[in-house]
């Protein structure tokens, strides 16, 4: 249960109401609910379009209806239309990835050699300005309330701790100049994949299966806030994912190949960017391939993110029931 909220001024959050979901304002371990007429917006994403946070700003001092964060249970924070997320975005976690590469295929190259390569091979894409970008679903956006059920027929389900954009008002083609008037704010999201689903082998090395790896129920736990884009600068944040209290990841956005306003700015030259939706910005080193060690029943996953709280997921085996 989460008890304190994030390192900011105030940011949003939505927790569990009856059999409903409704928005909230947090401020420290306070929250209060919002309706249209604290919004001047019918819903979340139509707020996220105007970009009045001003409006929130001055209900923090306001007496009013507020409750002990403790005493709420939280979901998403979020309700996007579409998932954009950056994969291969980290140079340290790059390089490790293409030196074990070279080197297991017997290339004949030294640890060195291999270095060398990956790291030139790394400055070329951060000089060409376009990330890559693939999709992801909105379904699989869950609060850190609901556990993460681990599919049964595979034992490698792996974390992904990420910096997640949530988009304000719509972005379509904009330059990376333009990019961060079109950020609403930041959340925390765990890209969870099922690694021996990626590149199957049925399919003849025709490329990576990310619906099949990434896209199973659940397996974007998102949250437990939504923080304004001017109360964090994301070029130099914390990411850390412990294990159980183990940690596995721990690096800084400082290590990002394409910043974010870049990642935002080639994903809206294919489509247009609608308020609420979530762009991903790829996972430090520290991965369960990494350590050769997968999600298993009873882990607990702690992610954190500087300025944007904590997210902590618990895992349970798949049971066989789709109504568990």
């Amino acid at each position: 249960m989460t008890t304190q909220g994030p390192d900011a001024p105030f940011a949003l959050a939505r927790f569990r109401d009856g059999e409903g979901t409704v928005l909230g304002l947090v401020a420290g371990d306070r929250i209060r609910a919002l309706g249209p007429d604290d919004l001047g917006a019918a819903d979340l994403n139509s707020f996220l379009a105007t970009g009045e946070w001003g409006r929130l700003a001055r209900l923090v001092d306001v007496d009013g209806p507020w409750r002990p964060l403790a005493d709420v249970t939280l979901t998403a924070p979020v309700e996007p239309r579409q998932v954009l997320q950056a994969g291969a975005n980290y140079r340290t976690h790059v390089i490790q990835l293409a030196i074990a590469g070279m080197t297991r295929r017997d290339s004949g190259l030294s640890e060195e050699e291999a270095r060398a390569r990956a790291e030139r091979a790394m400055d070329a894409r951060a000089a060409s300005g376009r990330a890559y970008v693939f999709i992801g679903m909105p379904a699989c956006v869950v609060g850190d309330d609901e556990p993460l059920v681990l599919p049964a027929g595979s034992e490698q389900h792996d974390w992904e701790l990420e910096l997640a954009a949530v988009i304000g008002s719509r972005a379509f083609r904009v330059t990376p100049e333009e990019a961060p008037a079109h950020i609403a704010g930041y959340t925390i999201v765990n890209d969870i994949t099922t690694r021996d689903l990626a590149f199957p082998a049925d399919i003849g090395g025709l490329g990576a299966d990310w619906f099949r790896s990434k896209n199973s129920p659940g397996f974007l736990p998102t949250g437990p806030f939504l923080v304004p884009a001017g109360f964090v600068d994301p070029s130099d944040l914390r990411v850390r994912l412990d294990l159980n209290d183990r940690a596995m990841q721990d690096a800084t956005t400082a290590e990002l190949v394409h910043d974010v306003a870049h990642i935002v700015s080639t994903a809206s030259h294919t489509l247009p960017l609608l308020p609420g939706d979530l762009i991903l910005t790829g996972s430090p080193a520290g991965n369960g391939q990494h350590w050769g060690r997968f999600l298993q029943d009873g882990d607990v996953l702690t992610g954190s993110i500087t300025h944007l709280g904590t997210q902590v997921v618990r895992c349970v085996a798949d049971t066989g029931d789709p109504a568990a």
